[in-house]
């Protein structure tokens, strides 16, 4: 079981990995850190998506990194 899991924590964090970069388009680099200070933008359509597909992904790792410590 404890290696289900650890399969899903190594899958699900590519996934956020992946989604985290998809999420900061054209602006290099400086994106993910801060990139774009004092600007706000409402996200519609497939940027919508993207960004609550990720929520979800961030909520599942860390249920299956509470599932890891409860698990022995």
């Amino acid at each position: 079981m404890k290696t289900i899991i650890l399969a899903l924590q190594i899958i699900l964090s590519i996934a956020l990995i992946g989604l985290i970069i998809i999420q900061s388009k054209g602006v290099g680099l400086s994106g993910p850190f801060g990139g774009r200070l004092g600007t706000y933008s409402t996200k519609r359509g497939v940027e919508k998506a993207v960004s609550n597909l990720t929520i979800i992904v961030a909520v599942l790792f860390f249920f299956s990194s509470l599932a890891q410590l409860w698990i022995k």
